[in-house]
C-alpha cells in the first residue's frame, strides 16, 4: 500500500545549524499516520536524539505520541510531559503537529523535520494535498504559527498594516497572524532571530493553496464543533417523524421478559393458570439494582418459561393469554398530588412502577433518584440522536404536559435547582412546543443542541450543556447531574398521576425496508413480528432488522422477540456487506471518539488478546456508541472487538 508518511528529518547539516545555539532540549515525535498500523514507535525520534548527543547537547526528555495534531488529547499529555528544565522543544512531525505543540508548549518550539521545500502530506485527513496548502514550511521561522493558514492573505513577510486592535482587516473575528507571530517570538526572546530572516518568496505553482486553506479550515471547525468527537450520520428521520402516534392493536398473547433492565432479573410472583390484570405485578425486583415487572394485559398466565430475547438470546418470561378486556388491577389508581408527595414517596412510586431508563440502557430510575451526592440539575434527553428513531420526538409533541410534570417530580425528588430539556435542532416543532409549555416554569428551561451523534449520551449531554466533565468511571451525580430520557420522564408522570406502572411504550417501526413506517403505543411483551407485519412487512431481499437505532441497536436474527421497556424502535435497513481491511492508522477514530479514547489500539490489542493493553487504554470508559466504527476507513468491526476486550477485562484478577 502507499505510505502516507507525513514527514522526514531535516538533513544533518540543517539540524546541526539549528542546534548550534540551543541546549536542554525536549523532543516530541509523532508516530506517523496513514500507514499500516503497527504498535511500535517510529525511529525518527531516536535518530534525532543521536544527532543531538553528537553535538554535545543535553536532552531533558522525550515523548512519542500518536496523532500530535489531535490537540485535545495532546494537550492533556503535554501537561505531564515537558519537564521544568526544558528550554527548547524540538518537534518531529508534519506541520499540523508542529503547530499544535507550538500553541501548547509555552516554550520556543522548533521543527526538526521538513524543510522550506517540504512536500509531505498533512495529517488532518487522507489526502495528497500538501501540509496546510503552501508546500513551503515556514513554521521554524514564525514560532510555529502558520502564516499561510492563520493569515487571511497568506502573507509570508510581515503584516499588511491593516490590522486594528489585533484583528484582521479581512475578518474582524480573526486575530492578526503576524501580530501573533511577533508576540510569540517576543515572549520567547527571539525577535532578533525573527527580524533577521531573509525575504521569503512564495512559489504559487506548487499547490492551489486557497482551496486547501478552506478545506483545512472546514475540517478543523467540524472536528471540534459542540463537544469533542461525534459524527453526523444521515438522519433518515423523514420516514416517520411526521406520523402521529397510534395505539397498536392489542396482542392476543404477550411474552413479558423478567429481565429488561440493568441488574438482576425479576422473580416471578404468579403461576401458570393465574388470572392477571393490567398493571398487576408479575415479577418482583430481585435486588437493589433490579426492577419489578407488570402485566400489560388482563388474562391468564399460560407459561413461565425461557423465551427468545432481543439482547440476551433467551430469558425467562411470563406468557399471558389476553382476554381482550384490559381490566385494570386494583392497585392502579392515582397517587396524591405532587405537592403532597415527599421525595421518598416519589422514589417508592417510581420503584414499584418498574420504571427504568427507556432510551435503551434500562437502569432502574428509582436508583437514579436517590443519588449519593448533591444534585443541582436534572437533564432531560430529548435529543434522540440515533438515525431513523422518532419515538421520543413524538412523545415530546403528544405528551408534552406529562414530560413537564415528570420533570417537576424529578426536580422535587432529588432537590435540584432546575431542570433542562435538551432537544436537537432537527426537531423545531418540539422545541417550540416545549418552550411554550415551560414558559411559566421558573426552574425549567429548554436548551437547543446542534444535531450530532451521540449528543444524547449522558456524559456528552452533561459536557455539552453544563460544561462539566464526568470523571473516568464516574457517574453524572459526581458532577451534580441526573440525566433522564423523555419517555422515562413521561412514565414517571403516568405512575404518579394515574398509578399506572410501565406496561407500554412508544416504538418507531421505520427504515427504507419497512413498507408502512409508523410510531405506535405498544404493550410490553408484544411480539416484534406482529409489529412488523402490521406495518406491511419488510421490502427488499437483503435486509438487516435491528432493535434500536443503526448505531447502538441490536441485530435481530429472529424477530419473534418481545417489545421491552427499552425498545424505542424496530428498524429495517439495507445490509452492509463492506469487508474489513487492515488499519491504515488514519486517526479518524480518535477524532470522533467522544470519550477521547484510542479505538485503533482496541482493535489491535483485541486481535493480539492483549487485554491488559486494552485496560491500560481505558477500554472500560467506552460508550460503545459506534462512532469509531462508523468513521473507520478500513471498516473494522471495532465495537465487537471492544466488547470482547471489556468482557476479558472484567474477568481479569
Amino acid at each position: 500500500m502507499e505510505n502516507y508518511t507525513k514527514y522526514k528529518l531535516k538533513s544533518n547539516d540543517e539540524l546541526v545549524s539549528l542546534l548550534a545555539d540551543k541546549d536542554n532540549l525536549f523532543i516530541v515525535a509523532c508516530n506517523k499516520c496513514f500507514k499500516e498500523f503497527e504498535t511500535i514507535d517510529e525511529p525518527d525520534c531516536d535518530e534525532f536524539a543521536k544527532i543531538v548527543a553528537e553535538q554535545g547537547k543535553t536532552i531533558i526528555g522525550s515523548a512519542k505520541v500518536d496523532f500530535l495534531c489531535n490537540k485535545i488529547q495532546t494537550e492533556k499529555k503535554l501537561q505531564e510531559m515537558i519537564p521544568e528544565g526544558a528550554e527548547n522543544v524540538f518537534v518531529i512531525s508534519c506541520g499540523l503537529g508542529i503547530q499544535t505543540i507550538a500553541d501548547l508548549a509555552g516554550k520556543p518550539v522548533y521543527a526538526a523535520s521538513n524543510s522550506l521545500n517540504y512536500t509531505g502530506h498533512h495529517g488532518m485527513a487522507l489526502t495528497k494535498k500538501s501540509c496546510d496548502a503552501c508546500a513551503q514550511c515556514y513554521l521554524n521561522i514564525t514560532g510555529g504559527v502558520c502564516p499561510i493558514v492563520d493569515c487571511s492573505k497568506s502573507l509570508v513577510n510581515g503584516q499588511c498594516g491593516g490590522a486594528k486592535n489585533g484583528k484582521c482587516e479581512v475578518d474582524s473575528n480573526k486575530d492578526c497572524a503576524w501580530e501573533k507571530i511577533y508576540k510569540r517570538m517576543e515572549k520567547q526572546g527571539r525577535v532578533s532571530e525573527f527580524l533577521e530572516q531573509p525575504i521569503q518568496v512564495r512559489d504559487y505553482s506548487k499547490v492551489n493553496f486557497k482551496f486547501v486553506n478552506e478545506y483545512v479550515k472546514a475540517i478543523r471547525e467540524n472536528r471540534l464543533e459542540g463537544y469533542y468527537g461525534g459524527v453526523h450520520p444521515s438522519e433518515h428521520k423523514d420516514f416517520s417523524e411526521h406520523l402521529a402516534l397510534k395505539r397498536f392493536p392489542d396482542p392476543q398473547t404477550v411474552a413479558i421478559p423478567l429481565s429488561m433492565h440493568a441488574g438482576a432479573p425479576a422473580n416471578p410472583v404468579v403461576q401458570v393458570g393465574d388470572t392477571v390484570k393490567v398493571g398487576q405485578k408479575i415479577g418482583e425486583a430481585a435486588g437493589f439494582i433490579s426492577s419489578p415487572v407488570h402485566s400489560s394485559v388482563s388474562g391468564t398466565v399460560i407459561a413461565i418459561e425461557s423465551r427468545p430475547h432481543a439482547t440476551r438470546g433467551e430469558c425467562m418470561a411470563v406468557v399471558i393469554q389476553s382476554d381482550g378486556k384490559n381490566t385494570l388491577h386494583e392497585s392502579v389508581k392515582p397517587n396524591k398530588d405532587l405537592d403532597s408527595l415527599t421525595p421518598d414517596e416519589i422514589v417508592e412510586i417510581v420503584r414499584e412502577a418498574g420504571i427504568v431508563g427507556m432510551g435503551g440502557a434500562g437502569f432502574p430510575t428509582s436508583v437514579k433518584l436517590k443519588p449519593a451526592k448533591p444534585v443541582d440539575t436534572i437533564l432531560l434527553n430529548g435529543c434522540e440522536c440515533e438515525p431513523y428513531l422518532t419515538a421520543d420526538h413524538r412523545v415530546l409533541l403528544e405528551f408534552a404536559d406529562d414530560v413537564i410534570f415528570g420533570l417537576k417530580a424529578m426536580i422535587k425528588t432529588v432537590g435540584a435547582e432546575k431542570g433542562i430539556i435538551v432537544i436537537e435542532d432537527n426537531k423545531p416543532d418540539a422545541i417550540e412546543l416545549l418552550e411554550a409549555k415551560a414558559a411559566d416554569c421558573s426552574n425549567i428551561e429548554v436548551v437547543v443542541a446542534k444535531t450530532k451523534y451521540p449528543q444524547g449520551a449522558e456524559k456528552m449531554l452533561i459536557k455539552r450543556v453544563m460544561k462539566r466533565q464526568v470523571p473516568s468511571g464516574g457517574l453524572p451525580a459526581d458532577v451534580g447531574c441526573v440525566v433522564s430520557n423523555v419517555s422515562t420522564t413521561k412514565a414517571i408522570s403516568d405512575a404518579i398521576q394515574k398509578g399506572m406502572p410501565l406496561v407500554e411504550r412508544v416504538v418507531s417501526v421505520t427504515g427504507e425496508n419497512v413498507k408502512n413506517p409508523g410510531n405506535y403505543i405498544v404493550k410490553i411483551g408484544t411480539n416484534v413480528k406482529e409489529l412488523i407485519d402490521y406495518c406491511g412487512g419488510i421490502t427488499g431481499g437483503d435486509v438487516t432488522i435491528k432493535a434500536g437505532g443503526p448505531m447502538m441497536g441490536f441485530v435481530l436474527q429472529d424477530v419473534n422477540v418481545p417489545v421491552m421497556k427499552g425498545s424505542n424502535g424496530i428498524i429495517a435497513i439495507d445490509t452492509d456487506h463492506t469487508e474489513a481491511v487492515a488499519c491504515i492508522k488514519c486517526g479518524r477514530c480518535m477524532d470522533v471518539c467522544p470519550m477521547e479514547l484510542t479505538p485503533l489500539y482496541f482493535a489491535k490489542y483485541a486481535d493480539e488478546e492483549n487485554w491488559q493493553g486494552m485496560k491500560d487504554k481505558n477500554v472500560m470508559d467506552c460508550l460503545e456508541c459506534r462512532c469509531c466504527e462508523y468513521i473507520c476507513s478500513s471498516k473494522i468491526p471495532l465495537v465487537s472487538k471492544i466488547k470482547a476486550g471489556k468482557n476479558a477485562v472484567r474477568g481479569m484478577k
